[in-house]
């Protein structure tokens, strides 16, 4: 997928993209290239981060033979967003990654923008043969200099691989679906399979129409068009719709309630600005998806549905081939308003970790569910986990814990007192001015994500600072679960009903963690802390 950026930008992002393709053979080589400083205290240790160069978007994870295969938008040749390419790493864990061979590249005729990968174990789409089954990339062309169709025109194409993903070829008939007439917005191929059907189930998106088109397929080459989806009166200006998910999930473990999720990331008027994921919760009927309920015409982001209240996440996608485990997401750890800004290098961008999604009944509606894999839960239980006694803060009252670091997993219940705000900070300096503040004000029930003072955040003045949603306490008790990375902290609060994730870059030595409570007292229970990356 393209770099999300407004529509009336996208025809300057096009035109300029030849000469950047012209541009990678008249530089430098890289040690000639003037090199910003490294900065590996904010390498992350438990979220794939390319060794080098621009990453955005994930593409087409599955898992196979007990390896998990990563492929996201990648630049292979700078810092910035430019031309895309399929770049690929596998793990067995989810959590140690290994860079392979750029899987699918750009060519000065077409860009390789997002997608899905699909393993046709059947044999379906008769690319492979049933002692090889093929592996299927169905991803987005921007066609360049090609006499079929407009410069700039995206549709649907595929690529195979007969190796279990080392190497990958074009389909002969490329593209495999497109708009009529040709579409310079038309992308990101999701497909899933719908057993009541019997047949494959694509979602794509017309993203500067908010729009969602849904397609069906029995062979995997041929696609017939089913519905769009796109909410009554949700249109809004300068948006982009992209990267749609389809997913079923029993609603309270209900296997005889199952609803969907239709997921799509914005760009921009995300809950915390800029590009962020939502989600709407409905029907599938094989044909049509329609949402339980919308807000009202003119609502506010807060009216809506987010994945993740945090600035920092985008682009969610879903691991292919995982049977009938739990839906397992991942998705890339930036935001559209401020990516090409990052301070890192000599890498700019990562992902999130992956989570297991479900779909629980809060407050009277089902709101999706996430906590990390279970690869994430096994390692920070062979790191092994101090248990700290229960303790009460009063007024204006903190406590330091005696185990620190960069990379920690936190879990601790707030019970309310007679205090209006209570919470932690993490990555906090020993002279307390530095450091990452999650807050829960129990009078407003606000939780609060302040990355103010986390360290550098004058790289971009669209980087914002504070993350608010709003979460109800249960006989006044929050629980916090943080997985703390060398550059981010990803939230998961009361079980994962509410997450948020954000990038910080604090100064070295920014290790610290302590609990506080304002305005009265706080019962602080069941803190646990582990080190995962030791």
């Amino acid at each position: 997928m393209k770099r999300s950026v407004h529509t009336a930008r996208f025809d300057i992002v096009l035109r300029c993209r030849a000469l950047a393709v012209a541009c990678l053979f008249l530089m430098p080589p890289p040690h000639l290239r003037a090199q910003e400083a490294p900065t590996p205290q904010w390498r992350p240790a438990l979220h794939f981060s390319p060794a080098e160069h621009w990453v955005n978007d994930p593409n087409g994870p599955f898992l196979l033979d007990g390896t998990y295969h990563l492929f996201y938008q990648y630049n292979p040749a700078g810092m910035v967003w430019g031309p895309m390419s399929w770049g690929h790493a596998t793990s067995t864990d989810l959590l140690h990654w290994q860079e392979q061979d750029i899987a699918i590249p750009a060519t000065p005729q077409e860009d390789i923008f997002s997608g899905t990968v699909i393993y046709d174990s059947q044999n379906r789409s008769g690319l492979g043969s049933a002692s090889a089954p093929p592996l299927l990339a169905f991803h987005t062309s921007v066609f360049h200099g090609n006499p079929a169709h407009p410069d700039g025109t995206q549709a649907q194409s595929l690529s195979y691989s007969l190796d279990r993903g080392a190497h990958w070829q074009a389909y002969d008939r490329n593209p495999i679906l497109t708009l009529q007439p040709d579409s310079r917005q038309f992308r990101d191929p999701s497909i899933i399979w719908y057993p009541q059907g019997q047949c494959w189930i694509m979602t794509t998106v017309v993203a500067d129409a908010q729009l969602v088109k849904l397609y069906r397929s029995t062979d995997l080459l041929h696609w017939s068009f089913l519905s769009d989806f796109q909410p009554s009166g949700y249109r809004k200006p300068g948006m982009l719709w992209e990267m749609p998910l389809l997913i079923p999930l029993a609603l309270d473990g209900n296997p005889h309630d199952t609803r969907w999720a239709m997921i799509v990331s914005v760009n921009p008027w995300s809950i915390a600005g800029g590009s962020g994921v939502q989600y709407f919760i409905g029907r599938f009927d094989g044909t049509r998806f329609t949402p339980d309920s919308l807000p009202p015409e003119g609502s506010d982001p807060s009216a809506y549905h987010w994945l993740d209240h945090g600035a920092d996440q985008y682009a969610a996608i879903r691991f292919a081939n995982t049977g009938s485990a739990a839906p397992l997401l991942i998705g890339w750890m930036s935001n559209w308003d401020y990516a090409d800004a990052l301070p890192t290098s000599p890498w700019r961008g990562q992902m999130t970790l992956p989570v297991r999604l479900g779909l629980k009944t809060v407050d009277g509606q089902p709101v999706l569910i996430q906590a990390p894999a279970a690869t994430y839960e096994d390692l920070v239980h062979r790191q092994g986990v101090s248990a700290f006694s229960d303790r009460q803060l009063g007024p204006g009252q903190s406590w330091h814990a005696p185990l620190g670091g960069d990379v920690l997993d936190i879990r601790v219940t707030l019970r309310r007192g007679d205090a209006p705000r209570a919470g932690i900070v993490v990555r906090q300096a020993p002279d307390g001015r530095t450091g990452t503040v999650i807050s829960y004000d129990f009078t407003s029930g606000n939780l609060t994500l302040d990355r103010s003072h986390s360290g550098q955040v004058g790289f971009s003045p669209r980087f914002s600072l504070a993350h608010v949603a709003h979460l109800s306490a249960p006989g006044g008790v929050v629980s916090l679960h943080l997985a703390v990375d060398r550059n981010s902290v990803e939230l998961f609060a009361n079980g994962g009903v509410l997450r948020m994730t954000d990038l910080v870059f604090p100064p070295a030595g920014s290790n610290g963690v302590s609990l506080f409570s304002d305005g009265g007292r706080t019962q602080f229970t069941g803190l646990r802390i582990s080190a995962p990356a030791r």
